[in-house]
């Protein structure tokens, strides 16, 4: 049985073969078990810094990538353990496969370590968007989102160089050196996007407006759905989704409706010049009294110029920051109101009647 155990395939001893698999086969079986238990542990860590955290919910989010990363890392060790071949210590464009296996198990291993932060990140950004939600304003909620994308970023390339350094065995600072020219050169191509990046700090920090508020800018009128790292998505009237670069946010002149106290309407009549003084000053007196309504908090009316074809008469009205459904039905109720006075006075808008003749001549 011993000389079973002692027999070598592929340089190693069956009994070394069966040790590293046994080990492999363990942490598959009691991967979960082992995860659970090391997520508690993290989460033991979590609760110190923010209390009434879900447990349940941190362990689900996080347990599969920390039993993968976990199965990586021990099936790497015990490999380790083996003698690798010598009849496969074969070269493949100056790198031995001994070489490539070792780079591909660091990569996945990397990668289920980057994958576990990851799902971190989601689970702090989780809890912070929980107390967003508490707070009146909706900024909070769009920052935390902005710097969940933006950490998941600044992760992912820690990863990238993590993998060229210990997979590749790169020097990182000797590469950043011989791509100084290229990262110039990808520098300019990429101003664009750096200008939106930094836009979109400026937007966060400045505060022009946030999610939830209704914009204008460019001729483009919506409310704002998200502000991301390269762009700020609005959804317009129409129902429309538009996409706004972050520096045309920043660099354009932007009326931010949301923050207004007021809402103006206007009323522009032109009144037939054959109407008399005295019905004039009736229509003024009655415009007034219909922009005494409750929901107009102030209004002007003026009999503003009198013109070759018309007599010209301005109101304006303003009422509180309503809705824009409400803001309409207001307008819709003075416009009728002004119609039905003008009948009751008889007054006729200038153009309303105009007979059209034709004269024939006769030719000498």
């Amino acid at each position: 049985m011993n000389d079973f155990f002692d027999r070598l395939y592929f340089d190693n001893e069956v009994r070394d073969y069966l040790i590293a698999f046994g080990i492999i086969l363990f942490i598959v079986l009691v991967n979960r078990v082992i995860s659970k238990y090391f997520a508690g542990l993290i989460f033991s860590f979590v609760r110190r810094i923010w209390r009434n955290v879900d447990r349940k919910s941190f362990i689900d989010l996080v347990i599969h990538p920390l039993g993968m990363f976990l199965v990586v890392f021990v099936s790497l060790v015990a490999l380790h353990k083996l003698r690798f071949p010598g009849r496969w210590d074969i070269e493949i464009y100056r790198y031995t496969l001994k070489d490539i296996f070792h780079a591909v198990g660091t990569t996945v291993l990397i990668i289920s370590f980057i994958w576990l932060l990851l799902r971190v990140i989601d689970f702090i950004a989780t809890i912070l968007e929980k107390k967003a939600a508490v707070t009146e304003h909706l900024t909070d909620n769009q920052l935390i989102l902005f710097f969940k994308d933006f950490l998941k970023v600044i992760v992912g390339m820690t990863g990238i160089l993590m993998i060229l350094h210990f997979a590749f065995n790169m020097h990182i600072g000797n590469l950043f050196t011989g791509l100084s020219i290229v990262g110039a050169a990808i520098a300019l191509s990429l101003r664009e996007s750096l200008e939106n990046l930094i836009a979109s700090f400026v937007i966060f920090f400045d505060k022009p407006f946030s999610t939830g508020d209704q914009v204008k800018v460019q001729n483009i009128t919506g409310t704002v759905e998200k502000i991301g790292l390269r762009s700020t998505r609005l959804r317009t009237d129409q129902k429309t989704f538009v996409t706004v670069p972050n520096k045309q946010m920043v660099d354009s002149i932007l009326d931010n409706l949301s923050l207004r106290t007021q809402r103006k309407g206007e009323l522009r009549l032109e009144v037939d010049l054959n109407t008399s003084s005295q019905k004039l000053q009736e229509l003024l007196n009655g415009l007034k009294s219909i922009l005494k309504r409750k929901e107009i908090e102030n209004s002007s009316v003026l009999m503003d110029a009198i013109a070759g074809n018309a007599f010209m008469i301005n109101a304006d009205y303003f009422t509180a920051s309503v809705t824009q459904n409400e803001f309409d039905r207001t307008k819709e109720g003075i416009n009728l109101s002004v119609l039905q006075l003008m009948e009751n006075l008889e007054i006729q808008i200038a153009g309303a009647n105009k007979d059209i003749r034709i004269i024939a001549r006769e030719q000498e």
